[in-house]
């Protein structure tokens, strides 16, 4: 015997699946991309049908979820059926300063517009130049060489997170310019009610979190196994397998 559509999937849900929007969105949130307001399409799109979605992506063991400052994004569970990676301890650094910037009175100022050298030189002023080279590599002397690693690693973590949404690039293909869309508040710290969120961004950078070898490996280990617990929302991003190169 037939069955009618609705018998085995809601009529709301299967117009969602039949939009045109829907296959390219559902293979950037597989990738890890989170959608914010900029991308008002996709975005308007999850808020139409978010509940329906939220249904969906549960039968693949991950979780649809709209962050408080309202971006989408997908959480894995421990069983999983969509493939994922986790973020590099450079990332994680990396997208904290972003968060930084993106509380700071300069996106204002620069109109929202950061570069690739604003981004480094806040690295640098906020975390220690040595620890972040030991970092990088572990038998750092400080050469240049070993500065122009730590550039490479920020460079790269970059164009990851431009990948996944946190970033958007501006000017021309090769710009080294961007804005910080609101997804950076990934990275961002929990913030009590009273406090200043950019001092509990700037304690997050320098209390300890990510500047050595020891706590940026102890970051990544804390990650894969708060995944595997499937307790706190960090950092562990479904992302598709070819989307591993910088």
């Amino acid at each position: 015997m037939t069955q009618n559509i609705e018998d085995v999937m809601p009529t709301k849900l299967a117009m969602a699946i039949a939009n045109p929007i829907f296959p390219e969105l559902d293979s950037q949130l597989r990738a890890g991309r989170h959608i914010s307001i900029e991308l008002l399409d996709q975005h308007s799109f999850l808020m139409d049908f978010q509940a329906e979605l939220e249904q969906f992506y549960r039968r693949y063991n991950v979780e649809l979820i709209r962050a408080a400052e309202g971006f989408f994004y997908l959480r894995p569970k421990a069983t999983t059926l969509i493939a994922r990676s986790v973020m590099s301890e450079m990332e994680m650094l990396v997208g904290k300063v972003l968060c930084y910037l993106y509380l700071s009175p300069e996106r204002l100022a620069q109109q929202g517009i950061f570069s690739f050298d604003d981004v480094y030189e806040e690295l640098l002023n906020l975390a220690d130049e040595a620890k972040l080279l030991k970092a990088v590599n572990p038998r750092s002397t400080g050469s240049d060489l070993d500065k122009a690693k730590l550039l490479e690693k920020v460079g790269g973590a970059l164009r990851r997170l431009a990948r996944i949404g946190i970033i958007t690039r501006v000017g021309e293909q090769n710009s080294r310019k961007f804005v910080i869309s609101e997804s950076a508040f990934r990275f961002g710290a929990d913030v009590r009610s009273g406090d200043d969120p950019r001092e509990a961004q700037l304690r997050l950078i320098r209390d300890g979190e990510g500047t050595t070898p020891n706590e940026l490996q102890k970051q990544a280990v804390t990650l894969e196994q708060e995944n595997a617990n499937d307790d706190e929302d960090q950092f562990d991003e479904v992302e598709s397998e070819s989307d591993e190169e910088a």
